[in-house]
């Protein structure tokens, strides 16, 4: 039943396999932020007046904890690649090394971050300009989400190994399991302990303790070359620098993705509680949005690591054009949706009027702009999955945090509303979809490869 589970990426069509891959992917994503949606929820309505403080001081903390965790969810690309060039190779020891190097990494990883976060936490939310009434709160979040960070960098890791090898249902399930614990503990220390964001924060970290022990079990247990030993558990030199080749870069491209909008969120901070409760409440839905393209995006990274490790390199194209085709259309329903129902979306988060009307504006932005982030995001993944990855972390230095800083230095001061701000998402996503589209053009790496290919083949030497 285990090997039903593993999509076989080297042979047969891929159409109908992309989709096997992604929807998954972007169903747990979906889910975590859903869970993680439950404590804005749950605050904004147990928490009586102080619910927008409680709501505010969550969000002030989103694009913070994203830098985070982004930057080792890129370093686990580098995993998934890494992984999945060896599965494609028939290279069984390099899996292994992968394997068992990146949990300890992620393990290790999570420890540092833990404590690096606690000296620095009071200093970083200062700097974001968290208004007074909130500080508290978010900085009380804060430092209970940073405790959590091995776990939470270690079931990114195990997940990042299981889609390697096109297993995507089990990180699902973990998170699945992990996540209906989650929304009940928020429930039992806010409704029933009268706990506030504290409350919220330490059922984050349980749930993901849970799901990181899950699908510890089924490394564990597996015996396909995913297989877990903890006797095994060491860092090889080489593998971690090939992961970190890729991973690194994969990583600072999320993590600038992450700076950027810790500028926004700052100048966000600047226009008052009831703006942020808007935004962190619209940023839970559209994030949903964003989730399905990186999902179709993720499915082209592994799908071309594992066809160019193999060498079949007409594969990889198609991957490409699917990738692009399928996350189109399944973007479309996802937006329509939720432009249709936004405005009953966000009154869950919070139902004052203000704070719906000023959410929905960010929602409306946003989410027409994520045909743009589809673009970006699959060219980005496809050339990661030939182990190109600095050149899409500097386009996105320069695309996406360049603008944005800039946008928030030059042209939100001269018209100060949360409007203008936000309509710097179109136009910084359109600018690096434009530049991923000329660096695809210019590197061509399937043609560049299948060229190397024929020259090294007998039949050339000859």
């Amino acid at each position: 039943m285990a090997g039903k589970k593993q999509l076989d990426m080297l042979h047969g069509s891929i159409w109908n396999k992309i989709p096997q891959f992604a929807l998954p992917v972007a169903a747990t994503a979906i889910l975590e932020q859903l869970f993680n949606a439950s404590d804005v929820a749950v605050v904004g309505n147990f928490t009586g007046a102080d619910s927008t403080v409680a709501v505010a001081a969550v969000g002030a903390n989103s694009a913070l904890i994203g830098l985070i965790v982004n930057l080792f969810i890129g370093i686990a690309l580098g995993t998934n690649v890494v992984i999945a060039n060896a599965i494609g190779h028939g290279d069984q020891k390099t899996v292994q090394r992968a394997v068992h190097t990146s949990v300890l990494v992620a393990l290790l990883g999570g420890v540092l971050v833990a404590l690096v976060g606690e000296l620095l936490a009071a200093p970083v939310l200062r700097i974001l300009n968290v208004p007074e009434d909130v500080f508290p709160q978010a900085l009380l979040y804060l430092r209970i989400y940073l405790a959590g960070m091995p776990v939470i960098l270690l079931y990114n890791f195990e997940a990042a190994i299981f889609r390697s090898i096109g297993e995507t249902r089990t990180p699902l399930i973990a998170l699945a399991s992990s996540g209906v614990l989650n929304v009940l503990l928020n429930l039992f220390f806010v409704a029933v302990l009268h706990m506030t964001v504290n409350g919220v924060a330490i059922a984050t970290v349980i749930s993901n303790a849970v799901s990181s022990v899950l699908l510890w079990r089924k490394l564990r247990r597996t015996a396909r070359e995913v297989h877990l030993d903890p006797k095994l558990l060491r860092i090889d030199g080489t593998i971690l620098k090939r992961i970190l080749q890729i991973g690194l870069p994969a990583g600072i491209q999320s993590a600038v993705f992450s700076v950027s909008n810790i500028v926004i969120q700052s100048a966000i901070n600047s226009l008052g509680t009831v703006v942020m409760a808007a935004s962190s409440a619209a940023f839970n839905i559209e994030i949903m949005t964003y989730y399905i393209l990186d999902s179709f995006a993720q499915a082209c990274t592994t799908f071309v690591g594992q066809n160019f490790g193999a060498g079949e390199l007409h594969r990889c194209r198609k991957t490409l054009l699917l990738s692009l085709g399928e996350g189109i259309a399944v973007l479309a329903v996802a937006v329509s949706t939720i432009l249709f129902f936004g405005r009953p979306l966000l009154s869950i988060f919070n139902s004052d009027p203000q704070v719906i009307e000023t959410g929905y504006v960010r929602l409306m932005l946003i989410t027409l702009s994520h045909g743009m982030c589809l673009a970006y995001d699959v060219i980005s993944g496809y050339l990661r999955g030939f182990g190109i990855s600095f050149v899409p972390a500097i386009l996105t230095m320069l695309g996406v945090c360049g603008i944005r800083i800039a946008w928030v230095q030059f042209v939100f001061p001269q018209s100060p509303t949360f409007r203008t701000l936000m309509t710097v998402y179109p136009v910084s996503l359109t600018t690096t979809a434009l530049l991923m589209t000329i660096a695809l053009l210019c590197y061509r790496p399937a043609k560049r490869f299948a060229a190397l290919q024929k020259k090294d083949s007998p039949a050339s030497a000859e």
